[in-house]
């Protein structure tokens, strides 16, 4: 007699739990077993949870057993980044297997041709982003109006991305009468009224405080100049056994660094916003294959790598945001597996990173008294005070700079400028127009 496994008590049909058993998912991740006896009941959920903890499984395996093959789109994931839609895709179609039930992915950057092929198959589970669903809402190659479940996947940056009126237009489309669940790392104002406007009663599925910690991350830092962490990265990178991703926070600095990955003789690939939707997919299935040791990236960018192999995550900046903190070190220990992760703080953003290393509850290593390597911060940013306010206060007082250079700033100011005058004719009709 075939053994009990955890995945039973949880009210999943037989079909899902062999695929689960053949896939080597015996025991459900903590969200998984408070998420999915609540939406097989038909309840709506709001769930915080990171990257790594099986989110996609906890909201998907109920879908996949409410829903009837042949019977049109009954399911939406909406989700930030194409990136993330293709990964969702992958693990649905992996957990569908036995179902019949067929998904197709809606993004930006592909053909409409290729789409609308995947849409005459009559998926029903559509997995998009919002800017491109509404593309085809708006041509009526999509209808929404036999929609049973719907799920926006990290709210949170489909918010500060600007989709919330997207959301919400797509939304307004759909039944009333709906499961909704909504995933989110963060929940600001914006995103719990759009709970309130579109969902029913939601249960509050949060974290624990200990899965933000990182636990079964070795965590280290190392505090230094700006301009030295390109060194450090490679002497880190040459150190480490497995693949790993470099964060970066603007799409010129992952340039810079995949620049200097290569020029080392590094096996590295990058991804950020202004690359082709073809040159991203590439360069990720080069990383997937291990073709490539190292993924330089964006937060945005990066949003739905899975790659189990990865072992070190270094990030080269701050995030802006301590969640995002997480999100980025749980791209390695992926299912219970152990990894690393190493931040590079610059002078300037030690107020930013101690915020962070509060929100941690696992010791981590100071690189800077491991290795010896000194750092003297000046004195300006060392007293944390704003240095803007005192700069001001300085020149309201009336007292004069003696004996300081004059900024470049003042010379600029200093230099004659040329005066545009602008003649009544300037505003009339012909000119204007």
């Amino acid at each position: 007699m075939k053994k009990m496994t955890k995945f039973e008590k949880l009210g999943l049909e037989k079909k899902l739990l062999d695929t689960l058993d053949d896939a080597g998912f015996t025991t459900p991740f903590p969200i998984q077993e408070r998420t999915i006896p609540v939406l097989l009941e038909g309840n709506d959920v709001i769930g915080q949870a990171h990257t790594g903890t099986g989110k996609t499984a906890a909201y998907s395996l109920p879908m996949l057993q409410l829903i009837s093959s042949k019977q049109g789109i009954q399911g939406i994931i909406m989700a930030p980044t194409r990136e993330l839609a293709l990964q969702i895709t992958s693990e649905i179609n992996r957990f569908a297997k036995n179902t019949g039930i067929r998904t197709a992915t809606i993004y930006g950057g592909q053909g409409m041709g290729i789409q609308l092929d995947a849409l005459r198959k009559k998926p029903e589970i559509l997995v998009a982003t919002p800017g491109r669903l509404i593309d085809h809402l708006k041509r009526g190659t999509i209808k929404l109006n036999n929609v049973k479940h719907a799920v926006l996947d990290e709210a949170d940056v489909m918010l500060d991305m600007g989709f919330i009126e997207d959301i919400q237009f797509i939304l307004d489309l759909t039944p009333e009468e709906r499961v909704t669940s909504l995933w989110s790392a963060t929940m600001p104002q914006e995103i719990m009224r759009l709970a309130e406007t579109n969902m029913n009663s939601p249960r509050k599925i949060l974290v624990d405080s200990d899965d933000l910690s990182g636990a079964g991350i070795d965590q280290s830092f190392l505090i230094l100049k700006d301009r030295e962490k390109q060194k450090y990265v490679l002497d880190f990178i040459d150190g480490n056994i497995g693949q790993c991703i470099i964060f970066c926070s603007t799409k010129i600095r992952t340039r810079d660094v995949a620049r200097a990955l290569h020029k080392a003789g590094k096996r590295s690939v990058a991804i950020e916003g202004d690359m082709s939707q073809n040159k991203r997919e590439d360069s990720m299935q080069k990383f997937r294959k291990s073709k490539a040791d190292i993924l330089v990236a964006t937060d945005v960018a990066a949003r739905g790598i899975d790659v189990p192999k990865v072992a070190l995550v270094i990030n080269y900046d701050i995030p802006n945001q301590d969640m995002v903190y997480f999100h980025r070190i749980g791209r390695t220990a992926r299912a219970g597996a152990k990894g690393r992760a190493i931040t590079l703080v610059s002078y300037s953003s030690v107020g930013e990173w101690n915020e962070i290393k509060k929100q941690t509850n696992v010791k981590m290593t100071d690189l800077n008294e491991k290795l010896g390597i000194e750092f003297k911060i000046p004195d300006p940013l060392k007293r944390g005070g704003d240095t803007r306010r005192r700069f001001d206060r300085s020149r309201s007082s009336g007292r004069g700079f003696t004996g300081r250079r004059s900024s470049a700033r003042d010379q600029y100011d200093k230099r004659k400028k040329v005066q545009h005058v602008t003649t009544r004719s300037y505003f009339s009709k012909k000119k204007r127009w």
